[in-house]
């Protein structure tokens, strides 16, 4: 038998990059039809409520792009109906072309969510789902301040929501409503028919197709995938389907590749495109500025595979008390190049009107250096802008790294 291509980390960090568009120049303009390019080309964005900086998805299209601006997303999904909100691994604005196999999740995972949210104990929200869905049809876009206005919550309870949130979120979550727009970072949901075009609702993907779909365009996005990571990347397949995808591809367009780990000294097995050689050698080296990265950002959202490829061991901290925490509650990784550098906590929020940096730790092998200063300081006043902070402002409690 003839032994596995094999691929270098650095050669497999470049080509993740790559296709997580992060070795583009970040420095260029982008209008509302690059953004949405950008979005199809990631998959997904995740949306997160938490705002130290900026939310999660604005610092992911940020990252990438230092010419993004908020109100094109926007519009991509409130006017346009270009992108739409549902689940992926989590909450997240996908492009709207993509909503045939979404509809097939659906199909799929409704029962399973029925059940799941029964042992949450969520009393009388099944009772609420068809009043629910009357009032949106006759009222239109409802919000869930709107609805439930008499109905008590269970204190310490999941979210804390009464039945009538809880119902618009599993009629969301199943497909029989939509989230229109967003006022306050909280969803306006409407009728699925008066949010997503006709002409993506026509009719839902076999299950056949959404397996297919969604393990090719997974890897694609990933440029090599073990199946655990194909069927994690949309939340659509289960590990059995996942498997039997790439076993039923070798030969056919997909191959074994070996990829070296991060220490050099290690290698695993990954599945990959035949043509793997040529999309390496094609792949742009990263620019070698240094950013800051969300904690939900999609290149480092696998902490596996973070681990493996960067030798980067990173947790977000949020919900770690205070005392146990090892470097702060919403902490930043640092990318220069195709190198994870560090990490750094900082917040622009409650009022102020500076960016407070509190601290910034280091990879062991990597030194704040006078051109890794200014690459910091540079990446720090871009954040300032976008988070549209005065200045920026070192805590009492900071230790620069030597």
């Amino acid at each position: 038998m003839t032994a596995p291509l094999s691929i270098s980390n650095r050669d497999a960090r470049r080509l993740f990059l790559a296709r997580q568009g992060l070795t583009r120049a970040p420095g260029q303009r982008q209008n509302r039809k690059q953004l949405a390019q950008l979005i199809q080309d990631l998959g997904f964005v995740q949306l997160d409520s938490i705002r130290t900086l900026e939310r999660a998805h604005e610092m992911i299209l940020f990252t990438r792009n230092n010419g993004y601006r908020p109100h094109h997303l926007a519009r991509l999904v409130e006017r346009d109906a270009a992108l739409f909100e549902n689940w992926t691994h989590d909450a997240a604005v996908i492009p709207t072309e993509f909503y045939p196999y979404w509809m097939r999740r659906f199909q799929r995972e409704k029962p399973a969510i029925l059940a799941r949210w029964r042992k949450w104990r969520r009393e009388g929200f099944e009772e609420q789902l068809d009043s629910v869905l009357e009032a949106v049809r006759k009222n239109g876009p409802v919000m869930a301040r709107h609805l439930g206005k008499e109905e008590s919550k269970n204190a310490g309870g999941w979210w804390d929501w009464h039945p009538s949130k809880t119902a618009l979120e599993y009629l969301w979550r199943c497909g029989e409503l939509a989230v229109a727009r967003r006022e306050g970072f909280q969803k306006v949901y409407d009728l699925t028919e008066r949010v997503i075009p006709a002409n993506h609702r026509k009719e839902p993907a076999s299950t056949e197709e959404l397996i297919d779909w969604s393990c090719k365009n997974a890897l694609t996005r990933l440029g090599f995938a073990t199946p655990a990571e194909l069927a994690a990347f949309w939340g659509n397949v289960d590990l059995a389907e996942a498997r039997n995808w790439c076993q039923s591809k070798i030969g056919k367009g997909l191959i074994e590749i070996r990829v070296e780990a991060a220490d050099q000294n290690s290698g695993k097995s990954y599945f990959a495109w035949e043509d793997i050689a040529e999309r390496v050698a094609a792949t742009p080296v990263a620019p070698g500025r240094l950013r800051a990265l969300s904690p939900f950002d999609p290149a480092i959202r696998d902490r596996a595979r973070t681990g493996y490829l960067f030798g980067f061991d990173y947790r977000i901290e949020v919900f770690v008390p205070a005392h146990k925490r090892r470097y702060g509650y919403y902490v930043f990784p640092l990318l220069e190049g195709d190198n994870l550098i560090g990490r750094i906590d900082m917040k622009c929020s409650g009022g102020s009107d500076c960016l407070l940096v509190t601290g910034l730790w280091l990879e062991p092998r990597y030194r704040l250096t006078a051109n890794r200063k200014a690459k910091l300081e540079k990446e720090l006043e871009r954040l300032c802008a976008f988070a549209k902070a005065e200045r920026i402002d070192f805590g009492r409690n900071w230790t620069a790294p030597t």
